[in-house]
C-alpha cells in the first residue's frame, strides 16, 4: 500500500492514549472521542509517498498531528473517522503532519522546533512555567539544541515526548535567543 503524496502510518499502540497502568489496573482518563489530549500522537511509518524526498524510512518512529487518528460526530451525531483513514491499522498522513522522526534521536522536520518549559523564578507568579521561553530540544537547524529561546505568544502545542513535556512550534515564530543567566531549569510536571 502506498500513497502517491502522503505517508501511510499506524499508530504505536491505539488511537487513544487515555489509559494508565495503576497497580496493574487499567484506569481510564478520558472517555470524549473530540479531546485533542488523549488522541495517540506517536506513529509507525509503513510506506512513504512515492512523489517527494525524504529522510523518514519504512519503520520510523513519528510524532504526528492528532487529527490523523481522531473520531468525529458530525453534524447528525454520527460517528466518523478522519479522512486520514484507510483502514483499522493504517492512516494517511500529509508531510506536513509529521513533526518529528526517530532515527537514533528524535530530528525535526523542516519549519518545527520543539522546547521545553522551563521554571518560572517569578515568587509573586502563581505560573509554574516561565511564559513564552523554553529550551530548545529538537531542531531543523533554526536554532541550536540546548538555546534558551523566546516565542510568540499563541504559538505553542504542548506534547509528551518520552514522559518529557515540550511545545511545538513552528520554527519562524522563535523570536529571539536568550543568553543563560545560571538559574534556568527545566520543568516537567509530574504528571507527564
Amino acid at each position: 500500500m502506498k500513497s502517491v503524496y502522503d505517508f501511510v502510518v499506524s499508530p504505536v499502540k491505539n488511537r487513544y492514549n487515555n489509559t494508565k497502568d495503576v497497580d496493574g489496573n487499567e484506569l481510564i482518563l478520558n472517555t470524549e472521542i473530540f479531546n485533542h489530549q488523549y488522541i495517540s500522537r506517536e506513529a509507525i511509518v509503513k510506506a512513504v509517498p512515492i512523489i517527494g524526498e525524504t529522510n523518514i524510512k519504512v519503520g520510523d518512529t513519528v510524532i504526528v498531528n492528532h487529527n490523523i487518528f481522531r473520531r468525529w460526530h458530525n453534524q447528525y451525531g454520527i460517528e466518523k473517522n478522519s479522512r486520514s483513514y484507510i483502514d483499522k491499522d493504517h492512516y494517511l498522513a500529509q508531510p506536513n503532519q509529521i513533526f518529528l522522526y526517530k532515527k537514533s534521536d528524535w530530528v525535526a522536520q523542516k519549519g518545527y522546533c520543539f522546547v521545553i518549559p522551563i521554571k518560572s523564578t517569578d515568587s509573586l507568579n502563581i505560573e509554574k512555567e516561565k511564559h513564552l521561553v523554553g529550551i530548545a530540544k529538537y531542531t531543523d537547524g533554526t536554532v541550536k539544541q540546548g538555546d534558551l529561546i523566546g516565542f510568540t505568544p499563541n504559538s505553542k502545542y504542548e506534547f509528551i515526548i518520552e514522559g518529557q513535556k515540550m511545545y511545538r512550534l513552528l520554527s519562524n515564530f522563535i523570536t529571539i535567543k536568550y543568553e543563560y543567566q545560571g538559574n534556568e531549569e527545566e520543568y516537567n510536571p509530574s504528571w507527564a
